[in-house]
């Protein structure tokens, strides 16, 4: 069988910038295809992975994600093609719409029609990574530019989506789908809006890398294992705002969402009920490192071809190293 591709990163709420670089240059040692930091509230995602791509040799870096209300799209060109350059061609733009207390909370810019701004900021990109002057959308008075540089029209953008709307856009604009808390069951339909989109801009036989993120965890101790799986998605469920909740709602999950805000309620406790059991098997992989791996190979069946493990912060050296050296790519799906 061929050899399966997989990625790692890390949840947001890490902010060791020892961690950030260990894992970088342990996941090259160990053959993971991609390493990718999200961007929030804490380092500037691109100077990590700038570092990151000198102290590495072949392992593909990538923004997991930025948001396109954090910066311009000529400052994102710009960051895409000097981590381009410094990497030596081994980048990856991956872009969202991230969320709106990040927008307006810290970036203090209104977070409105989000898929609008995601495809004006997808165009504007990729013109300036062409070479072309930026098709300006604002300020359309003024003499459009173009970047001071050698382009890189291949360098790769991926695209973080959730609603079908947004799904589409990827497939018609964008080289990869990044999904979130993404039930596994729900990747055919995904893929399907994919196609939809790739027909709508022309190209159906080319359809983004279906890349999703998936939180982690592993541990010799299967109950260890689920409680920390628990946590993950009790995390996002209950205390990222109403976006995942939503979403999930959206796709056959309400009475599980709403299990896991009563079990939380009226103080975060990290659990997932047993009535909500069904979202730990479609959300995380985690188990024992067999029990992992056979959880990881679901996602393969399901249509995941670069899927992305996001692990839990505050791990030890030795929880890192054990999680890592447990899924390293192998031969074949059924040997991840």
């Amino acid at each position: 069988m061929s050899r399966v591709h997989v990625g790692v990163s890390v949840m947001p709420l890490e902010n060791r910038h020892d961690v950030f670089v260990a894992l970088a240059t342990e996941a090259d040692h160990l053959g993971y295809d991609a390493f990718f930091l999200p961007e929030t509230w804490a380092y500037d995602t691109t100077v990590l992975l700038a570092e990151a791509a000198v102290k590495t040799e072949r392992i593909t870096l990538g923004t997991g994600i930025l948001g396109v209300w954090n910066r311009s799209a000529a400052t994102l060109a710009m960051a895409a093609s000097t981590l381009a350059t410094v990497s030596r061609g081994r980048f990856v733009l991956g872009l969202g719409a991230s969320t709106a207390q990040l927008a307006e909370g810290l970036h203090d810019v209104p977070f409105a029609a989000p898929v609008a701004r995601m495809r004006r900021t997808l165009q504007q990109v990729r013109a300036l990574l062409r070479g072309e002057r930026i098709p300006l959308a604002v300020a359309t008075g003024a003499r459009p530019l173009k970047l001071n540089l050698l382009p890189v029209p291949d360098l790769p953008i991926y695209l973080a989506a959730l609603g079908d709307a947004s799904v589409r856009l990827a497939g018609e604009l964008a080289d990869g789908w990044t999904p979130f808390i993404y039930p596994r069951r729900e990747l055919a339909s995904g893929i399907a809006r994919l196609r939809e989109g790739a027909a709508r801009g022309g190209h159906p036989d080319r359809l983004p890398v279906v890349s999703p993120s998936i939180p982690t965890v592993v541990c010799d101790d299967p109950a260890r294992a689920r409680e920390g799986a628990a946590w993950f998605a009790a995390f996002y469920i209950v205390s990222m705002g109403t976006l995942y909740r939503q979403s999930l709602a959206r796709q056959g999950f309400a009475k599980e969402v709403e299990a896991v805000l009563a079990a939380n309620a009226p103080k975060f406790a990290g659990v997932v009920p047993p009535d909500a059991e069904e979202l730990l098997e479609e959300l995380v992989v985690f188990g024992t490192p067999a029990e992992a791996r056979r959880r990881l190979a679901r996602w393969y069946e399901a249509g995941a071809a670069l899927p992305v493990l996001l692990l839990r912060p505050n791990l030890s050296h030795e929880e890192l190293q054990f999680t890592l050296n447990a899924l390293r790519p192998r031969d074949g799906a059924a040997g991840v």
